[in-house]
């Protein structure tokens, strides 16, 4: 007879915690964002033509191994907004690794 109750409460326990676990995980990722950064140059964006680059850091982020040049992406423009962004897929390309290689995402709008 005790163990039937030690069991249903250990039972009770575990479920419990299970609960809660699920709801932490819930809000995290639900409460988690990109980063995003953007810059307007000049007067913004103008035609609407777009340029995407990658760029590719080491160390969560600490050591920069290639970064793209807005300026260069801009092709000679005036007026250009610049975002640079963690996606989805660089985030889970991030989390795979542990932190040792962590992409950002540079567009340009022209």
């Amino acid at each position: 007879m005790t163990n039937l109750i030690v069991s249903s409460f250990i039972f009770y326990l575990m479920k419990k915690l299970i609960l809660n676990f699920s709801v932490v995980l819930l809000l995290l990722v639900s409460m988690s964002s990109c980063y995003t950064y953007t810059v307007t140059v000049g007067n913004g964006a103008q035609t609407g033509m777009t340029e995407r680059k990658m760029n590719h850091y080491l160390i969560a982020g600490l050591a920069p191994v290639s970064v793209s040049d807005p300026k260069d992406l801009a092709k000679g423009a005036e007026d250009y907004d610049v975002t640079i962004q963690h996606t989805f897929i660089d985030g889970l390309i991030a989390a795979i690794t542990f932190g040792i290689y962590t992409p950002t995402t540079t567009i340009v709008r022209r």
